[in-house]
């Protein structure tokens, strides 16, 4: 990797936010997904919708949609872009929680980035409502993790 591929790196190795004012504005969409792993137990109340907060899901896509509105308040670099459209899908297995973020803008820069913001902060929220059924006699949470936090797609089309 050369200086060069560090696009928020200036000639002097400071940080910096990119200047994309004279880029094409663009279609653009970015699906990212993570998961939760969680005990069968809690597993089972949130798929009866009987945990003591609440609805985890209804509660968790709320808190996925506000963080891709609010990434770039929270990662440094990253534009204000107009969000255009935000889809969250939730499937719940056996021992875990997928939650799956696509967002989609038009505008000069992508939103990967916003897409990984949501599923973080959807996992954090499906975490918080739960973390009192996962704590162990010890105050610990020993199988809960979010794990495998990706970008699965990233695209760009001209606008019509």
């Amino acid at each position: 990797m050369t200086d060069d591929d560090l696009t928020h790196v200036d000639d002097s190795g400071e940080a910096r936010m990119v200047d994309v004012g004279a880029k094409p504005d663009t279609a653009r969409r970015a699906v990212a997904a993570g998961e939760i792993h969680l005990r069968e137990s809690t597993i089972e109340a949130i798929r009866e919708n009987s945990t003591k907060k609440g609805d985890v899901l209804a509660t968790a896509r709320i808190g996925a949609i506000q963080a891709v509105k609010h990434t770039w308040e929270t990662i440094p670099m990253c534009h204000q872009i107009p969000i255009t459209n935000v889809d969250t899908e939730f499937r719940v297995g056996d021992d875990h929680v997928e939650l799956e973020v696509a967002v989609e803008t038009t505008g000069k820069t992508g939103c990967e980035m916003e897409a990984l913001e949501g599923v973080t902060t959807g996992l954090n929220v499906v975490w918080d409502m739960v973390k009192a059924a996962e704590k162990d006699a010890e105050g610990g949470y020993p199988g809960t993790r979010i794990a495998d936090v990706r970008v699965l797609e990233k695209e760009k089309r001209a606008l019509d």
